[in-house]
């Protein structure tokens, strides 16, 4: 118990309401809504900056966290692009309609709770610290990529509408 204790006070604060950013953000869309372009591209943008600031502040020992950074932020970039679903789009108010999921719910948890865990690891055992950065960059390349190109195919489908 003080081990988890350990771990917890010594997160970041701004990690806290994060969390309960994407959790709440992640419970409202399991309901269906109307939104602007503008509101749907948040979540994406958080995901998105903190994949790249994960490539940007960790240390660059070696080529291959970089390559797996790489590596996973094109093969998830083509996967977010090919499997975005088609957008309804509100022509006179020019917001999207979602249909309600518990598939961003169940991701920003995910996405989260492997970013959090590959911190924590870094964090505590030094001997992990190169694989949990392998992992850690993976991770932040997978999102990265996978945000990226549903956010290309999301704006792709709204101005084609428009």
């Amino acid at each position: 118990m003080q081990f988890a204790y350990q771990i917890l006070i010594h997160t970041p604060v701004w990690v806290w309401p994060l969390l309960a950013y994407l959790v709440w953000m992640g419970i409202k869309a399991m309901r269906p809504r109307s939104t602007t372009i503008q509101r749907s591209l948040i979540v994406p943008a958080i995901f998105i900056i903190w994949g790249l600031s994960g490539l940007v502040s960790q240390s660059r020992d070696t080529v291959a966290p970089l390559l797996a950074w790489l590596a996973a932020a094109l093969v998830l970039g083509a996967t977010g692009f090919l499997l975005a679903k088609p957008l309804e789009l509100d022509h006179t108010t020019g917001e999207i309609k979602r249909p309600g999921s518990v598939v961003p719910l169940i991701r920003n948890i995910t996405i989260f709770a492997l970013q959090y865990a590959v911190r924590v690891i870094m964090a505590i055992d030094p001997d992990a610290r190169t694989t949990a950065s392998l992992v850690g960059r993976a991770v932040g390349g997978a999102m990265t990529g996978y945000f990226l190109g549903r956010t290309v195919a999301l704006l792709r489908q709204y101005y084609g509408q428009r």
